[in-house]
């Protein structure tokens, strides 16, 4: 078994115990589970149809029938902002198990290759100099604006760090122990991969994806408003923002009920990456040794720099 797998699994309680004691990692996984759980139940439970155009009823502020109003073009303000968290939390997951998948791959592989190490990370210094909006915009605007090519763009922004962050962790790890012991047997580089190198990454990626996951809702939104993002009809949070932009003066909900959805979301989604890195920190947990934690985690950051680990 792995030394991550030890110290996680190892100890009175466990892992699932410190995160039951931990209110920010409990209250994010609520706060998120209800907005999936209301974005799935409520459309379907109260008839909401979010692309239904009622002219008559342009931009009338929240009542009985319109708890949340209704924009300009009639349509339900509540059955959209419900179908565009839909929309952005499925767009994020599809971004996350993608960018976390192949930079994971990158960066273990590149770990195990100088040349291929050279090559990546330079490549990975290229697109990492650019702003992830700017990137983001960019290959939106060459791509074109729908569900599937945001998916692909935003894949290629976030794969960058992570391949960095798994690469540093790799590097480190190489030098334990148990690996060159699993060097030493005759392991092949395959077995190393997959055996040992990656089960004890995924102390830090636990945590960096959260974050991606979170900046994934934001610059879906940032690019939907500048119409780069998910093409209106479709519901979104963005669209929703850009549509209340040009009625913020007559219907400012439009903008407020959509922005704090999108606050909400951010926030719970920031709470549940700080739980996490305060489940895998060494430092909140007495019963780890202090110079193997700290071998094994480090400092996790966003984003690593070259000079980081050689």
């Amino acid at each position: 078994m792995t030394v991550f797998t030890n110290t996680i699994v190892g100890g009175r309680g466990g892992a699932f115990s410190r995160a039951m004691q931990n209110p920010h990692l409990i209250f994010g996984f609520v706060i998120i589970g209800c907005i999936a759980l209301a974005a799935v139940v409520l459309p379907g439970l109260l008839g909401l149809d979010s692309l239904a155009v009622d002219p008559l009823n342009r931009l009338k502020p929240p009542s009985v029938a319109h708890p949340l109003g209704t924009d300009n073009f009639g349509r339900d303000l509540a059955a959209r902002i419900l179908a565009g968290a839909s929309t952005s939390l499925s767009l994020a997951t599809a971004v996350t198990l993608l960018a976390a998948s192949l930079g994971v791959a990158v960066g273990i592989v590149a770990s195990f290759s100088r040349l291929l190490d050279h090559v990546i990370m330079r490549i990975c210094d290229g697109l990492m100099a650019i702003p992830a909006l700017l990137l983001a915009l960019a290959l939106t605007a060459t791509f074109g604006p729908n569900f599937s090519n945001l998916v692909i763009a935003l894949v290629i922004v976030f794969v960058p760090g992570i391949a960095r962050l798994v690469r540093a962790r790799a590097l480190a790890l190489r030098s334990e122990t148990f690996v060159e012991a699993a060097i030493a047997v005759g392991a092949s580089n395959l077995h190393i991969m997959v055996r040992h190198i990656f089960p004890n990454v995924l102390s830090v990626l636990a945590v960096q994806v959260t974050f991606i996951f979170a900046e994934t809702i934001v610059i879906e939104a940032a690019l939907s408003f500048l119409g780069a993002g998910v093409p209106p009809p479709a519901p979104s949070w963005g669209n929703i923002l850009y549509d209340g932009k040009a009625a913020i003066t007559k219907a400012p909900y439009m903008v407020l009920f959509a922005s704090t959805a999108i606050v909400i979301t951010v926030t719970g989604l920031t709470m549940i990456g700080d739980g996490l890195r305060d489940l895998v920190d060494p430092r909140m947990g007495a019963r780890l040794q202090p110079g193997m934690a700290r071998r094994l985690f480090g400092l996790i950051r966003p984003r690593t720099s070259e000079g980081e680990q050689q």
